[in-house]
């Protein structure tokens, strides 16, 4: 018959349970106090960094981007406000906020041509053309981290994947299923016809009809019915071949 452990026992059991926590505890608060010295370290280097390669992180856009996947590494948001010391180091943070301005100006500018949805290449093209820069010198990045800080305006100004393409939304406008199908389709001519619809996804009638209207009650659509099949185009500028003929000027 096997004896039960006595108080002793429990009391000695006890013990040794807290002297596990005891040392677990300390050995969990030596790491913590390790990791923040490392990061107290890297955030220094990488300030000296900053320093040392200021007008490439200001001039080269790829230079730029890789500079700020090392920031994210270590907790740091060279963006997270225009003072303090990054702002002093590189004024990177004044870059990305009048980036944001132009791209609100640009989007309020358009939004009766697309509906507040507009192609994040063409969006791009029209910031060099405002800021009389060429395409290399800003990145499809930098557009996104500065759309990523108009969050704070509310709701829209985000940027959502339709097929190939990716789209800046800057309103509040909800896409279903049907709709991202139909800005997909959309992509290979600018355009999509209740037919091609019906044919190439397998709907009904009702289905597109409903679908397309939808689209056209949110600006996002345009008809044109000056063909001699006398089928309707709808066409979707937010999606549609960038013009070549826009003037420099243009917004």
């Amino acid at each position: 018959m096997r004896r039960r452990p006595g108080i002793a026992g429990l009391q000695s059991a006890a013990a040794a349970r807290d002297q596990y926590r005891l040392v677990g505890e300390h050995v969990a608060k030596v790491r913590t106090d390790l990791m923040k010295e490392q990061l107290a370290t890297f955030r220094t280097q990488l300030e000296d960094f900053a320093r040392k390669h200021k007008n490439d992180i200001k001039k080269n856009p790829t230079f730029r981007a890789q500079f700020h996947e090392m920031c994210a590494k270590v907790g740091v948001d060279p963006l997270a406000s225009n003072k303090g010391v990054w702002a002093e180091l590189l004024g990177i943070g004044d870059f990305y906020y009048e980036l944001g301005v132009q791209i609100v100006e640009i989007c309020i500018a358009t939004r009766s041509e697309n509906g507040g949805l507009i192609n994040l290449d063409e969006l791009r093209t029209r910031l060099c053309r405002r800021r009389k820069c060429s395409r290399e010198s800003l990145s499809e990045d930098d557009c996104l981290r500065a759309i990523s800080k108009l969050k704070v305006l509310g709701s829209g100004f985000e940027v959502i994947s339709v097929g190939r393409k990716r789209l800046v939304r800057s309103v509040p406008t909800e896409l279903n299923r049907d709709h991202n199908e139909i800005l997909e389709l959309a992509q290979a001519q600018g355009f999509v016809t209740v037919d091609q619809l019906e044919q190439t996804l397998s709907w009904t009638s009702g289905r597109a009809i409903d679908a397309l209207q939808a689209l056209l009650k949110e600006g996002l659509a345009m008809i044109d019915d000056g063909h001699r099949d006398g089928r309707r185009r709808y066409w979707f500028p937010c999606v549609a071949t960038i013009s070549t003929t826009s003037g420099p000027d243009d917004v």
